[in-house]
């Protein structure tokens, strides 16, 4: 199987501000393609869209509701990309004892509630999991 594109898609009810949210993160833009889906466009790519759900329950995670999905990006100073992400409207679920470690993480929600985390230490986590 051959894949031209992967788009992450996220469903929420305020399609808007979730999409501009991901822009952020991203440093990218938002494309309307129409009332119920937004696209995030980076570079020419679309990593992520956001679709229009009018039910949707935000995830109670770690407790409660579970996540349907979350994401990983790995980035290289977490209190610089923390300090973006909470400017841009995340909430802090489960912040890290030490975020001076040589690898780790923190659980973040987007404005609908969709859980992911920034992690750091990408190389060194490779070589662990390769072992």
């Amino acid at each position: 199987m051959s894949f031209r594109q992967q788009i992450v898609v996220l469903d929420a009810a305020d399609v808007e501000a979730v999409a501009s949210f991901w822009a952020g993160v991203h440093g990218g833009t938002v494309r309307r393609s129409d009332p119920d889906w937004y696209e995030v466009e980076v570079d020419g790519t679309f990593p992520l869209a956001v679709q229009h759900a009018p039910d949707h329950v935000r995830p109670q995670w770690p407790d409660g509701r579970p996540q349907q999905i979350h994401l990983d990006l790995y980035v290289e100073d977490i209190r610089a990309e923390h300090e973006q992400v909470m400017a841009l409207g995340a909430e802090l679920l489960q912040s890290a004892e030490d975020l001076d470690v040589e690898t780790g993480f923190q659980v973040y929600a987007d404005p609908a509630g969709h859980p992911f985390c920034l992690c750091w230490g990408w190389n060194a986590w490779r070589a662990e999991m390769d072992g």
